[in-house]
């Protein structure tokens, strides 16, 4: 994952009126966080954090430089957004050092062709992971090449990257492959149709 470096600035207005003042200004409250320092207030350019999280997601390492000389190493923890405009309105930035590890989702990238006429069901779309902090992979690749209808991808089928242990318990079901809706529900009906001919065609006791 690369980094990114976005300047920011001390905030000190605070409570709802002092985050909408800065909202108004194109800005995003964020707070600083970790490592056993107190937390800091400071406010974010809202273009360029919103352009940094679309690159990396919450797993995005960001050089946090703000303008009274300091300067953290974070990745975005919680993001919290409007409902209506799903503009940010406040982030929670976590402080991590290089060479710790850290615990994370990343994101599911599946990949191959299953068999013709399956179809893909996923089960899961992240997966838990134990990394370096400055090597989180974008993504964990899945292959589904060849898979059967009926069969299934378990998380222990999945290869992780170096370096990243996958924490969900091997047994969890990623994707599987089904049968289409269409040929599922003919058998179905054809299943019924059979056992009704059946009970009319057996014996009366």
């Amino acid at each position: 994952m690369s980094e990114v470096r976005i300047s920011a600035e001390p905030r000190t207005d605070f409570g709802k009126g002092g985050a909408r003042r800065t909202r108004r200004a194109g800005k995003v409250p964020a707070v600083v966080y970790g490592h056993g320092e107190k937390p800091r207030h400071i406010s974010l350019p809202g273009l360029e954090f919103a352009a940094a999280l679309r690159k990396g997601g919450l797993n995005q390492l960001i050089q946090v430089e703000v303008t009274d000389g300091t300067r953290e190493l974070v990745i975005p923890k919680d993001i919290q957004r409007d409902p209506l405009k799903d503009d940010i309105v406040h982030a929670d930035l976590l402080i991590v050092r290089r060479g710790e590890k850290i615990t994370t989702d990343v994101p599911i990238s599946f990949t191959g062709e299953v068999e013709k006429g399956g179809l893909v069901v996923h089960e899961l779309t992240s997966l838990s992971v134990e990394a370096e902090a400055t090597h989180i992979p974008e993504s964990i690749e899945v292959d589904l090449e060849g898979l059967a209808i009926g069969s299934q991808r378990t998380v222990a089928e999945v290869t992780a990257p170096e370096g990243v242990v996958i924490l969900n318990d091997g047994e969890q079901t990623v994707a599987t492959v089904a049968e289409p809706r269409a040929e599922a529900a003919a058998d179905d009906e054809a299943e019924a149709a059979a056992e009704e001919t059946a009970e009319a065609e057996a014996p009366a006791e």
